[in-house]
């Protein structure tokens, strides 16, 4: 989630986006639309952010606010790229190398200017182990990046250079027809050495330590406060096509709380649970986005008792999926059976989730949870184990996190849950290090294409904190990205069996496939969403009377 080594043609990707306007239809303008005097929006966030390090961001709520503050070679729109920084890209013959020259209008916010230094520069920091970037593995299938990942080469041997202030030139060691897709993704974006440098440690640790040069500039976050804000960024090249003067972001852990202030119109957009889209859903402004987001429960399986598999498969024959949508998390979301979602690609006119589908593991069977346990146990030489189950400090979370516990403990009265919320960066900065049992987690499609969620359970992808290694699966997993990644029946028969080995194993739980409710005020228009890779882009948003 090396994405850039396989072949993604009409058959393999299904594209899933979905822009919201006024009640969630059509985003036609109307004459009557006036746009307001004053062009501001306040947003409601779920959970805080980490980082506005491009490079080493962690997961998407900052990746949304990076992709809005910063800009890269091109922007995703529609899953379309549309242009960036890039006015004009040539392609070898052999489609191994890409050429783009850059506009040299654009500037940093410090007063820089952009330049395809900047592309190098953020790139190699990227790419080079001491930094431990979460994004990193989107880079393989550019040269050397996979050796240099290993600690094999030095990071300035990745295959991009600078051919003057304007002028990007990069190498692929496999053709990669989404390569512009790819360059959208913010772990591609540029960086100011300038300033990474100046501010160090603490670079995208605060609005203060980091430079913007996106639509918008990014005020008030200290690094841990609730609350900050976009401006619009009048050094911005494109700063025509931006409405918006200010958005205002504050995090409501609780959704009863953001749709209070929803209904006092102090906010224009919510998500929901699960009881108020119920609710709500012949509300005006009521939609549910179709995300390709899964929620799991992974293991840490340096655990003694998780090394198990019919421990591990144990608990998960112990909840129950459905029950778990329709009544915990609500708003659309479905039991997930397989560690990929369900429309996110087809084979020959099936979808990969059914291709792939197994009962292993995934299907709710007190009797069969019950047998395993005994065994493993056995095997264990114990008759009792206990676990923290570490999961985010909102509201959905809180209540998944319950709503497991009591299932394992209800069905497997062998097994004590202690549950554990706690914010989103703290359980990153806990897991990353395995300072964990286990933890409710999840994951979002970079975009549509199985080996983006496969990926993730590789032995060397950053994702996989909970140390899943498995011979025959990473085998699988690098063949579908190397050696048989132009064959696509060769490459789809690789990825099911790597995903149905996956639910044999159970190192990780599928639970959900995220849906999510939420309110959008009919006043605001051209929001797009997206529901694969960054979310939210508010670039051309406007608001009438």
């Amino acid at each position: 989630m090396s994405l850039k080594k396989l072949l993604m043609t009409s058959s393999t990707l299904l594209v899933a986006t979905l822009t919201l306007s006024a009640c969630g239809n059509s985003n036609s303008k109307q004459a009557t639309n006036k746009p307001a005097a004053k062009q501001v929006l306040n947003w409601s966030l779920k959970s805080e952010i980490a980082t506005l390090d491009s490079a080493l961001v962690p997961e998407n709520g900052s990746a949304n606010m990076i992709n809005n503050a910063m800009e890269g070679l091109f922007r995703i729109k529609n899953n379309h790229a549309e242009p960036g920084l890039a006015t004009k890209t040539k392609v070898s013959k052999d489609g191994l190398t890409y050429t783009m020259t850059l506009r040299k209008n654009a500037k940093w916010s410090n007063g820089d200017p952009v330049t395809a230094h900047d592309f190098v520069y953020a790139w190699h920091r990227a790419v080079d182990p001491k930094n431990a970037a979460p994004g990193s593995y989107l880079y393989s299938g550019i040269k050397n990046a996979d050796a240099i990942i290993a600690g094999k080469m030095a990071p300035d041997t990745l295959g991009v250079k600078a051919n003057g202030d304007y002028e990007l030139v990069v190498q692929l060691e496999q053709q990669t027809p989404y390569f512009k897709l790819l360059m959208g993704d913010i772990r591609f974006f540029p960086q100011d050495q300038k300033a990474v440098e100046k501010y160090g440690s603490k670079y995208g640790a605060s609005a203060k330590t980091t430079v913007f040069n996106g639509p918008f500039l990014l005020e008030g976050w200290t690094g841990s406060n609730l609350n900050w804000k976009f401006v619009k960024n009048k050094n911005y090249w494109d700063k025509k096509h931006v409405k918006m003067e200010t958005v205002n972001f504050k995090v409501n852990k609780s959704t009863t709380t953001a749709y209070n202030l929803y209904q006092a119109n102090k906010v224009d957009f919510t998500t929901l649970s699960a009881e108020q889209a119920k609710e709500l859903a012949k509300t005006p402004g009521y939609k549910v986005l179709q995300e390709a987001r899964t929620t799991y429960m992974e293991y840490n399986l340096e655990k003694k008792e998780f090394k198990n598999k019919k421990v591990r498969q144990a608990l998960s024959y112990a909840i129950d999926r459905k029950h778990l949508a329709q009544n915990v998390a609500g708003g659309g979301a479905v039991p997930l059976t397989n560690f990929v979602p369900k429309d996110l690609a087809k084979f020959k006119g099936k979808d990969f989730s059914e291709l792939a589908a197994t009962k292993v593991g995934v299907t709710y069977n007190k009797k069969l949870a019950q047998k395993l346990l005994k065994e493993g146990l056995k095997e264990l030489g114990e008759d009792h184990f206990e676990f923290t189950l570490l999961g985010r400090d909102d509201e959905t979370s809180k209540k998944e996190t319950e709503f497991i516990q009591s299932q394992i403990e209800q069905t497997l009265p062998q097994v004590k849950v202690v549950t554990r919320n706690i914010p989103g960066k703290v359980i990153i900065a806990q897991a990353s290090k395995g300072d964990f049992d286990a933890q409710l987690t999840g994951w979002l499609a970079d975009f549509a294409d199985p080996i983006n969620f496969l990926d993730v359970e590789t032995k060397a992808n950053f994702t996989n904190m909970g140390n899943y290694d498995s011979p025959e699966y990473n085998k699988l997993v690098t063949a579908a990205k190397t050696t048989d990644a132009l064959n696509e029946n060769k490459r789809f028969e690789d990825m099911i069996k790597a995903a149905k080995l996956l639910n044999e194993d159970q190192p990780v739980v599928p639970l959900l496939q995220d849906n999510v409710p939420e309110m959008l005020r009919p006043t605001v228009h051209d929001m797009v969403q997206n529901s694969a890779g960054i979310t939210d882009d508010f670039k051309e948003v406007y608001v009438t009377e």
